[in-house]
């Protein structure tokens, strides 16, 4: 585990959309999804002004499959109280929205896996019921005010 204190990031996150078929109906399906994690070298005001940037340039997948040389979409970007950026796009006929924002990375840990079941842990499971699944996490102590 380590605790960072002073690196920055820009964060994007974009409506992304899938169309698939199941049983003969087309489904248009919505994730909302982080596409992009960019490490600033600065500070959080070089951060702030990157995410700027990214408001007003950036092209989400969406327009971006489809837009010809030259094309530009419709842009309404929106700078929210606590510094994100929430910004409509629309290019020949498809609209899409995406969220900017700076952020300062916290905590950063390594996925650990276990290691693998020996022969004869293998043979006991399989006789065996399963392990219960891990609980959910749960808030501990008293919540602050």
């Amino acid at each position: 585990m380590t605790d960072m204190t002073d690196e920055w990031y820009v964060l994007i996150e974009e409506d992304t959309r899938e169309t698939e078929r199941a049983d003969d109906v087309e489904l248009k399906l919505h994730r909302w999804m982080l596409v992009g994690t960019h490490h600033i070298n600065g500070d959080q005001e070089q951060a702030t002004a990157v995410a700027e940037g990214a408001a007003l340039h950036y092209l989400p997948g969406v327009l971006a499959r489809h837009a010809k040389p030259g094309d530009e979409p419709a842009r309404h970007a929106f700078l929210t109280p606590d510094g994100a950026w929430v910004v409509l796009l629309k290019q020949r006929h498809r609209e899409c929205h995406i969220r900017v924002s700076v952020a300062r990375l916290m905590h950063s840990q390594e996925e650990k896996q276990a290691p693998p079941k020996t022969l004869k842990e293998m043979l006991r499971s399989a006789v065996q019921a399963p392990a219960p699944s891990p609980k959910p996490w749960m808030p501990t102590g008293k919540p602050s005010q």
